[in-house]
This record gives structure tokens, sequence and C-alpha cells, in this order.
């Protein structure tokens, strides 16, 4: 009887903390709610749905050294990047972001989506959008 007492303990206690670890699996993973497209695919995206509004999210003079044609900047290192986002920004229609290497833009994309903006993302930035222009005017 002892054994099998200490052997329902252990499954127990064995499930307890499986559960443990899948609820905290499930409360920490952070679901991505907008879409990452390639440079070729946002480009297409762009051509494809005049309404889209286009914002790089990068620094002032990241912007100034150059940026993809029709962008405003709002600058997601800014303290205040939601409180502009939201005062620039139309609600109704879709934002597309990018910054230098997709990072940023991804951080920015996960905040505006938050907020309700329907994102798309330039999964790899301007570096990733020079390289096809490169690519396809060659």
């Amino acid at each position: 009887m002892s054994f099998m007492l200490r052997n329902s303990r252990k499954i127990v206690s064995k499930t307890l903390i499986i559960c443990y670890m899948s609820v905290a699996v499930l409360c920490c993973a952070q679901t991505q709610k907008f879409i990452s497209y390639s440079p070729e695919a946002f480009e297409k995206l762009l051509k494809d749905n005049p309404k889209v509004q286009l914002v790089d999210v990068r620094r002032p003079e990241e912007y100034a050294a150059g940026h993809i044609d029709s962008a405003i900047i709002i600058n997601v290192l800014e303290a205040d990047f939601l409180k502009k986002a939201k005062s620039l920004l139309d609600r109704s229609k879709p934002v597309a972001v990018y910054c230098r290497s997709g990072r940023r833009s991804k951080d920015a994309a996960q905040q505006l989506a938050k907020e309700g903006f329907t994102v798309y993302e330039l999964d790899s930035g301007f570096l990733g959008w020079n390289e096809y222009k490169l690519r396809i005017t060659n």
C-alpha cells in the first residue's frame, strides 16, 4: 500500500509540473498579429493596394540617408511612438512598416497590431529591400 501511495504522489506531482509548464508556455508565447513579407511581396503589396500607409520606423538620420518612396517616418525608438502613430495613421487603412534590417519593424508592427491596426512588415528591412532592387535591375 505504501508503494502505491508513493507512486500515485509521483504521478500527481509530475502531472502538476507538466500542467504548470504548459500554462507558462501558453501565457508567455507571443502570437504574431501581423504579416511579414519578403521584399518582392512587399513591393507587390504596395503596388496593388494604394491605401496602404507606408511607415519607416527608423531614426531620422537613417530615413534621410534613403527610404522607400512615399514612406513617412515614425521612429519606433521614441517614447511617444504609439501616440504619433495614432495621430498620423488612419486605423481604417492598412499599415506597412519597415526598418533597417527587420528587427525594429517587428516591434513596431506588434505594437500597432495591438492597437487594432492591420499591419504588414518588411521582413528583411531596408537592407533587404535595397538588395532586392539591385537584383531586379541587374
